[in-house]
């Protein structure tokens, strides 16, 4: 008699047959099962097992003592619970155990053929009216089948296993909802304790299997973040932590990859591909570059790296500084890798464009836009990732610029952030020719920098002095502006008036010029207004100051003059200024001369 009414979270089998199964009849037949010898007797196997009867009616020898059978699924623990049930012994069908009986009983032919109740139909029982009917059940008995052959396959454990799976996770999924209502009003600690259970279930599961189930479940219709918060618990658990490779280990760098690398490679690709499409779906950051991470140090393909990099692309206006430092695992290349973060920011660029394209009209491209916002936030997050990329000595100049050039020029507001980095990498690199460093200058826009930016880069010698000449330039025009009472007209007028389409143009050309000016507009309305923040300041400190310095001679124009002055001790020659070994020029004659003068702007 069998019994199938309970449950075992652990496989147990019973212990082997000795030599015979009863002490006081002997056997007459020894089946070697997988080289384990059972000593058994021909009848109760012959009534039950079809493919034992066929052997030994197709034995030429009539007294046939000795049989051998090969690859039984589930081995000889298998064949030995299939063996008692011939015999009429009692034991217990359990969760760890029914996926191998019933293969077992396949490939003994146990159907209702040879006999009533057979192997087979017992083990459809429990699959049916236990199996199914549990989630939990339905992954223990998913996670047994790793080792089966493909028989299990044909008697389709697995699909039913699966299926099973998504849909008791659906039901899960509206029991789950309802305590979330419960939940509401209470504590974290309750509302954390309303997430489904089975994400952490799913973890045991071999990743093609573990594929499977995602899958259905996304066709069963569970929800995306409960699918994302499952690949994120399996990531975390397959790949041993994702957090233990924030830093790259030289020592993991292998010509030949191991059996371990290959299983991760192939976990990573397959949880990329499972991420949802959807885009109510919000996958967090720090799990995307995480898998990016792991991408890379594990040479995953480039379509998974492409597609990470796309959907962190997609929201790049709300990345950290920090996510974006991903270390380079090139010997001999920079310390960070440049390369992805370039391919990331240009994915972004295609996007805003996409979304400015959708927009016809110039009402949603207003100062307050998103794309706008997004692209000013994204500019301020570069300038900050090129300020601490900078004192890589390792660091290629054609990457830093390809990084700084590949920004629209609307995308800053002030070049503060980026004058920092350029001088932190001019600092960091004292070899770069004068060539180099006034190419790399001309990226910044000296309308564009602060009062401040603009008093450390009259007296930076590491800058050209073509830089420190317009510096000084715009300085004394926005200061002749203060005076008059100007704030800025006269710029934004004259570079708007470059931007004025002619009427030879083409309407498509056209309206690029019309999109073109109107970003300029909208990046002088956005400088405008630092400007004018930074008058006010201006004018609230010399009011203070001719408060506090009344009666001593001091009033708002000798305060101006003063401030004008300052200017102009930036202007003349400064002996005491420090060269740089690497940035010396020549003279006339071929010799190696100081820096030239620099010479005031009237």
């Amino acid at each position: 008699m069998v019994s199938h009414n309970s449950l075992s979270s652990t496989p147990k089998f019973p212990n082997s047959f000795t030599t015979r199964i009863f002490s006081d009849v002997a056997g007459d037949i020894t089946i070697v099962a997988d080289g384990e010898p059972f000593l058994l007797h021909k009848f109760p196997l012959v009534s039950r097992s079809g493919k034992i009867r066929k052997m030994i009616a197709d034995a030429k020898d009539s007294n046939l003592s000795k049989l051998e059978l090969l690859n039984i699924p589930g081995g000889p623990q298998s064949f030995e619970l299939a063996m008692k049930f011939c015999y009429g012994m009692n034991f217990e069908i359990t969760a760890a155990n029914v996926a191998h009986l019933r293969c077992a009983a396949e490939y003994l032919e146990m159907s209702e053929d040879y006999r009533e109740e057979n192997l087979i139909v017992r083990t459809e029982t429990y699959l049916n009216e236990v199996v199914s009917q549990s989630l939990e059940t339905s992954i223990e008995v998913l996670a047994t089948c790793e080792l089966l052959p493909p028989i299990a396959e044909e008697v389709g454990i697995q699909s039913r296993c699966v299926e099973a799976i998504a849909i008791n996770s659906c039901k899960e999924q509206l029991v789950s909802g309802l305590s979330r209502l419960d939940c509401d009003g209470e504590s974290t600690e309750l509302k954390s304790g309303c997430l489904e259970w089975w994400v952490e279930d799913l973890s045991v599961l071999r990743i093609d299997y573990y594929q499977r189930v995602i899958c259905a479940m996304g066709r069963a219709g569970v929800r995306p973040d409960s699918i994302i918060a499952s690949l994120m618990h399996y990531a975390q658990t397959s790949l041993k932590g994702i957090g233990k490779f924030q830093i790259w280990n030289p020592a993991r760098v292998k010509t030949n990859p191991s059996t371990e690398e290959h299983d991760q490679r192939t976990i990573v690709e397959s949880l990329i591909s499972l991420m949802p499409t959807e885009k109510s779906s919000s996958i967090p950051l720090s799990f995307l570059f995480g898998m990016l991470r792991m991408t890379i140090m594990l040479d995953v393909s480039i379509a998974c790296r492409l597609e990470l990099e796309k959907r962190i692309a997609f929201r790049l206006e709300m990345v950290s500084l920090d996510d974006l430092l991903i270390p380079s695992i090139r010997t001999g290349d920079s310390l960070f890798d440049v390369d992805t973060i370039h391919r990331i920011l240009i994915n972004f660029l295609q996007r805003i464009e996409e979304e400015e394209n959708e927009d016809c009209g110039y009402e949603s491209e207003g100062v307050g836009s998103s794309s706008h916002g997004s692209l000013l936030k994204v500019g301020r997050l570069i300038d900050a990732y090129l300020a601490e990329i900078a004192p890589d000595p390792y660091l290629n100049l054609q990457k830093f610029m390809a990084m700084i050039e590949i920004l629209p020029d609307y995308a800053r507001v002030i070049d503060d952030g980026l004058y920092r980095a350029i001088d932190i990498y001019l600092k960091a690199h004292p070899l770069l020719t004068e060539l180099e460093c006034k190419k790399l200058c001309k990226f910044i826009d000296c309308g564009k920098l602060s009062q401040e930016a603009c008093n450390h880069a009259a007296q930076n010698d590491r800058v050209p002095v073509q830089m420190a000449v317009r510096v000084l330039y715009f300085e004394q025009l926005r200061m002749k502006n203060a005076l008059s009472g100007s704030s800025g007209d006269g710029l934004l007028s004259q570079r708007i008036s470059s931007g004025v389409p002619s009427a030879a143009m083409s309407p498509r050309d056209n309206y690029a010029s019309l999109r073109r000016e109107n970003r300029e507009l909208k990046l002088e309305i956005s400088r405008m207004r630092v400007r004018l923040s930074e008058l006010e300041k201006e004018q609230v400190c010399m009011k203070q100051g001719m408060m506090d310095k009344t009666g001593h001679g001091k009033t708002f124009l000798t305060s101006i003059s003063k401030g004008i002055g300052r200017i102009g001790i930036f202007s003349v020659q400064t002996g005491g200024r420090r060269q740089k070994s690497g940035r010396k020029g020549r003279g006339s004659d071929g010799k190696t001369t100081g820096r030239s003068r620099r010479h005031s702007v009237s």
